[in-house]
């Protein structure tokens, strides 16, 4: 805050108008400490640059003609500067085709995307507000300036960042707002996939996900399509349209309270805000309801291999909107296993052990930690699937408990050669086939015959080393 008011008073003492604008305001009026300061002036960039470097701060000069926005550097913070500006919006579905400076505050505010958004600050610490923001904060409304159809034609990507707004804020979205949405999803195909997967994943770990999840879901904005060049050609990708079966989707009522949509919902709600575990708990019932899941038996509702199915949609989707195949095969590995976990907590007699040791040696984990950070996933997205479910007096000790027991076994289960605990005495002996027995050394400790210590590995070595010898005489 000092900096930022340090750079009003320069330009203010220059003879321009300067305000903070935008988030930082609201923040501050939220009781909320501001991340990022933007500044407006009626400075041009290069009178702002002026200023500053006869005050000795340095800048990076303009990020680019057509904005309009100086990088200053002050006490170790950087901020955006920017000339008053008015837009005009053509074809493109984000990017305005014109922009021209602007003489007026409120020129500026009033091309912005939300009230909550277009409030301003003076030096003195005094709130300008032109569109009635304040009014919407106190009431927790989330309210576009002027006309919501005109400003989601304007901008497509308005749709998600209203979407993502009432999820960071916890705010309601205006009935006007949510009418308006529709009007403007034809122009969410203009929309590059790289765009609306960053917004995607800023609505994904904001405090209130799970409100922002059901306007994207239920306004029917998930089932729009934007825009990936591949190959050469631009390509149409459906955002998340496996999401809308699940809205209304009846439940046996004996294990849940609500539907399918907002059993997901709540089951997200209760994850940590990490995109891994809101993704696996966004996507762990997304095939219940499927013609070939959804069953009627002895009169109960059953989804039985929602669990596997889930799995292969979780993989199509998330490598459509082209997220690393890293974290695709966490997510998915995580959809495949939530019913296996359950059955585990709930059945002392399965074989833990048994199942550590398939993961370790399924090849999908390259090192020890990775698996024991799996079920440490796996375990907190099924222990949000258990409060998920709406029944009273749910507790999820066993759920946890469970995971740590999991990552108990998995600490002490190798999965690569590193994770081998042998000695110089080992590598001796084996040269020059040091790879090849361990190999062989570590299937032998994942099947449970040998130790995983340096005697019992040379040990096992030298047994192998004279099987060799006997079966050559």
């Amino acid at each position: 805050m000092d900096g930022a008011k340090q750079i009003l008073l320069y330009l203010l003492d220059a003879g321009y108008e300067a305000y903070i604008v935008g988030g930082a305001v609201r923040d501050i009026l939220m009781h909320i400490e501001p991340h990022d300061f933007d500044i407006v002036t009626s400075a041009h960039p290069e009178q702002v640059i002026a200023v500053l470097e006869s005050h000795n701060i340095s800048t990076s000069g303009m990020v680019g003609k057509s904005f309009g926005v100086v990088i200053a550097s002050l006490l170790g913070k950087s901020y955006e500067i920017a000339t008053y500006r008015k837009e005009t919006y053509g074809e493109d579905s984000h990017r305005p085709d014109t922009i021209v400076y602007a003489s007026t505050l409120a020129e500026d505010v009033l091309r912005r995307d939300f009230t909550v958004n277009g409030l301003a600050m003076d030096v003195d610490g005094n709130v300008i507000d032109l569109v009635d923001g304040c009014h919407d904060i106190k009431h927790k409304i989330l309210r576009t300036i002027g006309n919501p159809q005109h400003r989601f034609q304007e901008d497509a990507l308005r749709l998600f960042r209203a979407c993502r707004f009432v999820a960071k804020l916890d705010f309601l979205p205006h009935k006007d707002l949510l009418e308006a949405m529709p009007s403007a999803f034809h122009r969410v195909e203009g929309l590059s996939l790289e765009r609306v997967r960053q917004e995607l994943d800023q609505l994904m770990v904001e405090p209130a996900v799970a409100k922002g999840l059901d306007i994207l879901v239920q306004s029917r904005l998930a089932e729009c399509s934007c825009r990936a060049i591949r190959h050469g050609k631009v390509e149409q990708i459906p955002i998340l349209p496996e999401l809308y079966h699940l809205v209304n989707l009846p439940q046996e009522k004996a294990f849940h309270t609500f539907d399918g949509w907002y059993h997901t919902l709540a089951v997200v709600a209760h994850t940590e805000p990490d995109l891994t575990l809101r993704w696996g708990a966004l996507l762990h019932d997304v095939a219940k309801g499927m013609p070939t899941i959804r069953e009627i038996i002895n009169g109960r509702l059953t989804d039985r291999g929602h669990d596997t199915m889930g799995a292969d949609m979780s993989r199509e989707l998330l490598t459509r909107l082209e997220y690393p195949k890293s974290f695709v095969d966490r997510v998915v590995w995580i959809v495949r296993n939530h019913m296996r976990f359950h059955y585990f907590v709930t059945h002392n007699e399965a074989d833990a052990v048994k199942w550590a040791r398939q993961e370790a040696r399924s090849g999908a984990f390259r090192y020890a930690a990775n698996l024991t950070e799996a079920w440490q996933q796996l375990a907190q997205v099924c222990a949000a699937d258990v409060m998920g479910c709406g029944k009273p007096h749910a507790s999820t000790d066993g759920t946890l408990a469970f995971g740590d027991c999991m990552v108990d076994i998995s600490n002490h289960m190798p999965i690569h050669t590193s994770d081998l605990n042998y000695d110089k005495r080992l590598l001796t002996l084996v040269a020059p086939n040091v790879g090849e027995m361990l190999k062989l050394l570590l299937a032998q400790v994942q099947e449970g015959r040998i130790e995983n210590n340096p005697d019992a590995l040379l040990i096992a070595a030298e047994r192998r080393l004279q099987r060799l010898l006997k079966k050559k005489k």
